[in-house]
């Protein structure tokens, strides 16, 4: 039996969050609008356009899907369609998972995950904060 290629061995890099992703010329992508949490002054929220962007190294043809679920991760919140993606052997690549209309209907630490040919492989945390609240327990901490 032959030894596993190590540069066939999936590998996530990063996650980005951000508004949206462009192909540039030279094939650069531009993210616009990164951020690592949600901060508003009104819930629930809906996002017009939600971009994760995934980067890998490592080899072979894969599945991947992202899902976001709520806080209690009782219910996913929204979840991508399984999208192909390939790398040649020890290459890299970059999947982006586009949502639409994403509804966060109550703040709290949402968890974003990243599944490949069906198996989880990363979890990250997307935090939603009310800012009102923030606002009133900073003036509080403030008085005392």
């Amino acid at each position: 039996m032959a030894a596993p290629d190590p540069t066939n061995k999936l590998e996530l890099l990063y996650t980005i969050y951000c508004d949206d992703v462009r192909l540039e010329a030279g094939n650069k992508l531009s993210f616009m609008g990164v951020f690592q949490n949600i901060l508003v002054q009104e819930l629930p929220v809906s996002l017009i356009k939600f971009a994760v962007v995934n980067h890998w190294r490592g080899g072979g043809v894969h599945l991947s899907e992202v899902r976001i679920l709520t806080p209690d991760r009782s219910q996913p919140v929204v979840v991508s369609q399984p999208t192909r993606f390939e790398i040649a052997p020890g290459g890299y690549a970059d999947n982006i998972s586009f949502f639409v209309n994403v509804t966060f209907p109550k703040a709290g630490d949402y968890r974003v995950q990243t599944l490949v040919d069906s198996n989880l492989v990363d979890e990250q945390t997307l935090t939603v904060t009310d800012g009102r609240e923030q606002a009133t327990q900073s003036a509080s901490e403030a008085v005392n």
